[in-house]
């Protein structure tokens, strides 16, 4: 059997304001839990793309990346019912900052999605068990650190933006 090893590729938005932090809090299958606003790279869109867009659909509110404030490799293991063996998963995250833009006026959130909030560094700190992820505190105190980098670091060759094999064009267009 010839199998790939695949991460899966996340980004993540970092958003500080007046001292505090965008997080939002979430059903995950192990309670509620507090992230970043983040998900997945989805097919045809860029890292930075995928930040604006999932920050959009899980806070209500426009992102303009403007900075990358890392990369970041994480792994665990997810049980799943009905079966033996836990899912061994490693996510790849791509972490920026910048600008938060206007809130979408009654816009619905992201499935699971309960609210967003803001938390001050010391209160995330002081609530790592309710992380969904190792990576909010790791990030967060990144961005505190001052790191930084050009967004040109992160390359998306258009073909990206190409049609698929299959003929059908990409969902997003380049920015």
């Amino acid at each position: 059997m010839n199998s790939r090893w695949k991460p899966s590729v996340t980004v993540a938005a970092i958003i500080e304001r007046g001292g505090k932090f965008l997080l939002v809090e979430e059903h995950t299958q192990d309670g509620l839990r507090l992230n970043n606003p983040a998900g997945h790279l989805d097919p045809g869109e860029s890292p930075v793309q995928a930040c604006a867009r999932e920050t959009l659909e899980e806070t209500a509110f426009h992102f303009t990346p403007d900075a990358l404030v890392g990369v970041y490799m994480s792994r665990f293991e997810k049980t799943v019912p009905g079966q033996d063996m836990p899912l061994d998963i490693t996510y790849l995250r791509f972490a920026f900052c910048g600008t938060l833009g206007d809130e979408v006026p009654g816009m619905a959130l992201d499935e699971g999605i309960v609210r967003t909030l803001w938390l001050s560094p010391d209160e995330i700190r002081a609530c790592v068990p309710r992380h969904r992820s190792p990576l909010l505190l790791t990030c967060m105190e990144d961005y505190l650190a001052g790191k930084r980098y050009p967004l040109a670091l992160v390359t998306t060759d258009p073909s990206v933006y190409a049609a698929n094999p299959q003929g059908e064009r990409a969902l997003a267009s380049p920015l």
